[in-house]
């Protein structure tokens, strides 16, 4: 699975559980449950974000080095 569909997929879950969360009808336990989930599913999508922002920045400083005839060590 692609890190952009993994990402969507922690995306479309948080969706859901925030408009479960906004439910009066869900009760304190399942709340917790998907409170905690939630939680999870968050970091899960930050780290994401982290290791692609990581990864643009190589391929910046990859072009960068390439059009001023500088080598790049990774």
């Amino acid at each position: 699975m692609t890190k952009r569909v993994v990402f969507q997929t922690e995306l479309e879950r948080l969706e859901t559980i925030v408009r479960s969360l906004e439910d009066s009808e869900v009760d304190l336990d399942e709340a917790l449950e998907l409170f905690q989930e939630g939680v999870e599913r968050l970091k899960n999508a930050r780290r994401l974000l982290e290791n692609t922002e990581l990864t643009v920045k190589k391929v910046v400083r990859a072009a960068d080095a390439a059009l001023s005839g500088d080598d790049v060590d990774d």
